[in-house]
C-alpha cells in the first residue's frame, strides 16, 4: 500500500483544527486524526463536525481508550469515525472488546503502543485478535527529552503483517526513516499543525516520501544538548518562560541598550560590593562564548567598566550580567557588548581580591551554577540549568512554533488573539 499521511489535529478549539485540516487536505494529506485534546474539549461533536465537512476523508478518532472498549468504539463509529484508537497497555479484555465492537459497528481499530515496553510480547496477539493497525508512538513529553519512535519501529517492523503507523516528532527531514523502517502510515502533528501554512507543510511531507529525499527544516524538530546554542538563538526569554510553566527569570537587572541578545554559558563570580578583582580574573578564565555572571551584592561601587569590556571582547566573551553596578555604559554601548546590570554609577571600587569564581550563586532567588545557560533580551534574563537545557529549549521551541501559527491566523483572518484562541471559552469558571 502507498504510504498514508495522517495529520494529528491536537487542538482544543474546533475552528482552528478545521482550518488546519482544510489546508492539510489541500496539501495532499490522506487521513485526518481527531486528536485526543480535541475530543476531550469538544466531545463526539468534533467527529460529527469533521464528517460533515470532509465526507470522503478517513477520520481517525484518537480515543486513547483504556477501558469500556465497546462503548467508546460505538461512540466513535456512530459519530462518523473510520478508525478508533485503543491503547496497547489497556487490559487485553479491553483491546479485544474494541476489536469485536469494531467488527460490529464497521470501524477499524488501531492499537497504539505509546512508549509501551511490552510491545514485543503483545504485537503477535494483537494481530491474531484481528486489529487493523498497530501504532508505534513516542509521547510528546518524551519527545522533549529526546526520545523517538524509530528504534521501536525498526525492531517490530518485520514481526507483523498488519500495517504499522508511527507517530512522534516526524518532519520532512526524518519521515524517510519511518518509511524505510516499514511504516505504512506516518502520523504528523506539529510539523503541519504549527506551520504557518499547513498546505505547504503537508506537501513537503508528501514530496519527501514520493521523491525519497530529506527536506531540511529549521523548526519542528527536537534539539540535542549539542544543538542548544543554535536553538536558543531562535528563542526569546518569553518562549523559555512559557515553555517552563511560566517560570520566573532573574528580576531587577536591566539591559544597558535595547534589541540585545545575550547568550552563553555562565562563568559565575561572587565578590564584595565594589571589589572588581575577581570579575577581571574571570575574564581570563572564561572561554569563547561564555557569559560572566557577577553577584556583587546588588549594590555599588561599580565592578565593571570599559576596560573590562575590551578585555572580554578579546576573549570573545558574549556578555556580562551584574548583580551590582557598572560604569562607562556609553562606551560599552558603542562596543555592542551585551550587558545587564542592576545599577549604573561613575564610582568604581578597589580590587581587593575577595570572593570566588565558578561557584554557585543566587540572584533574585534564582540559582546559577557554572556552565548554566544564560539568555537575555529586552524582556529580561532566564537561566537554563545545563542538565535541563535541551528539554527547556524543546518546550520553548514548541511555544514559538505555536505562536507563529496563531500570529498567521490573526493576520490572515484579520482577527484578534481573543477570537483565534477563543479566550472567553477558556476563562476559568
Amino acid at each position: 500500500m502507498a504510504v498514508i499521511l495522517q495529520v494529528a489535529l491536537d487542538f482544543v478549539d474546533l475552528h482552528r483544527a478545521v482550518k488546519v485540516a482544510q489546508e492539510a487536505i489541500e496539501g495532499g494529506a490522506d487521513w485526518l486524526e481527531i486528536g485526543t485534546p480535541l475530543i476531550k474539549s469538544e466531545g463526539m461533536n468534533a467527529i460529527r463536525h469533521f464528517r460533515k465537512l470532509f465526507p470522503a476523508v478517513t477520520l481517525v478518532a484518537d480515543m486513547k481508550t483504556m477501558d469500556a472498549g465497546r462503548t467508546e468504539v460505538e461512540m466513535a463509529a456512530k459519530a462518523g469515525a473510520n478508525i478508533a484508537v485503543v491503547m496497547g497497555h489497556a487490559p487485553d479484555s479491553t483491546i479485544r472488546e474494541c476489536i469485536e465492537a469494531g467488527r460490529n459497528y464497521g470501524i477499524k481499530i488501531c492499537v497504539d503502543f505509546m512508549n509501551d515496553s511490552k510491545i514485543d510480547e503483545h504485537i503477535t496477539n494483537i494481530e491474531k485478535w484481528g486489529a487493523d493497525y498497530i501504532a508505534v508512538h513516542t509521547a510528546i513529553d518524551d519527545q522533549m527529552h529526546g526520545e523517538t519512535p524509530f528504534n521501536m519501529l525498526q525492531r517490530i517492523g518485520s514481526k507483523v503483517k498488519i500495517p504499522i503507523a508511527v507517530a512522534g516528532g516526524i518532519n520532512s527531514e526524518n519521515v524517510l526513516d519511518t518509511v524505510n523502517a516499514g511504516a505504512s502510515v506516518v502520523i504528523v502533528g506539529g510539523y503541519i499543525t504549527k506551520s504557518k501554512n499547513a498546505k505547504v507543510a503537508a506537501e513537503s511531507i508528501k514530496n519527501a516520501i514520493r521523491e525519497n529525499r530529506r527536506i531540511c527544516t529549521t523548526l519542528f524538530k527536537r534539539v540535542t544538548p549539542e544543538e542548544v546554542r543554535d536553538a536558543l538563538m531562535k528563542l526569546s526569554t518569553a518562549n523559555i518562560s512559557d515553555g517552563s510553566h511560566r517560570a520566573e527569570g532573574i528580576t531587577g537587572l536591566y539591559p544597558i541598550y535595547t534589541n540585545m541578545k545575550l547568550l552563553g554559558n555562565a562563568v559565575t563570580v561572587r565578590t564584595y560590593p565594589g571589589d572588581w578583582a575577581k570579575p577581571v580574573e574571570a575574564i581570563d578564565i572564561a572561554k569563547e562564548g561564555d557569559i560572566i555572571v557577577i553577584d556583587a551584592g546588588g549594590t555599588g561601587p561599580a565592578v565593571w567598566g570599559e576596560l573590562a569590556t575590551h578585555s572580554a571582547l578579546q576573549k570573545k566573551i558574549r556578555g556580562v550580567v551584574i548583580h551590582g553596578a557598572m560604569r562607562d555604559v556609553a562606551e560599552i554601548r558603542k562596543l555592542n557588548f551585551p550587558a545587564f546590570t542592576k545599577m549604573v554609577m561613575p564610582m568604581a571600587g578597589e580590587p581587593k581580591g575577595f570572593g570566588e569564581i565558578n561557584v554557585p550563586i543566587r540572584i533574585s532567588g534564582i540559582q546559577i551554577n557554572p556552565g548554566d545557560w544564560i539568555i537575555g533580551d529586552d524582556d529580561g534574563l532566564m537561566v537554563l540549568p545545563q542538565s535541563e537545557a535541551d528539554i527547556m529549549v524543546n518546550y520553548g521551541m514548541d511555544c514559538l512554533e505555536k505562536e507563529n501559527r496563531i500570529r498567521e491566523e490573526i493576520i490572515s483572518e484579520k482577527s484578534s488573539l481573543g477570537k483565534v484562541i477563543d479566550v472567553l471559552k477558556w476563562e476559568k469558571r
